[in-house]
């Protein structure tokens, strides 16, 4: 799902302007980066919580000379984890399910390409 997507559904859901739809979601993002920028938590109840979280320095190999160590300084990654509601609703998936849900996207990608094309 994209944020076009998301702009479409909320705006459908609501009767409100996509434009309108697309300002609030887009500010929200912006927040939440903003925050995490800062070294600060995002905490969304029964959504989950992003933090920033500090990576080791660690050494890595190159695939192609893997005779070669590349130093791979320690750096700051965001960090999600899902809150208990999703976390319940997520697990309840089967496997049939999530491949079957693939599926269905892959076949949405396809056909929105073949949309575009002129």
């Amino acid at each position: 799902m994209t944020k076009r997507d998301l702009v479409i559904r909320i705006s459908n859901e609501t009767g409100l302007v996509q434009q309108q739809v697309l300002d609030v979601i887009q500010k929200t993002l912006d927040y939440i980066s903003n925050a995490l920028a800062h070294g600060r938590k995002v905490e969304l109840r029964n959504f989950g919580v992003f933090e920033v979280k500090v990576r080791k320095a660690r050494v890595g190999r190159n695939p192609n000379a893997p005779e070669t160590d590349v130093p791979i300084p320690e750096r700051a990654v965001v960090k999600f984890k899902p809150g208990k509601e999703m976390r319940e609703t997520v697990i309840k998936l089967t496997p049939e399910q999530v491949a079957a849900a693939l599926q269905a996207q892959e076949a949405e990608d396809k056909a929105k390409g073949k949309e575009e094309e002129p």
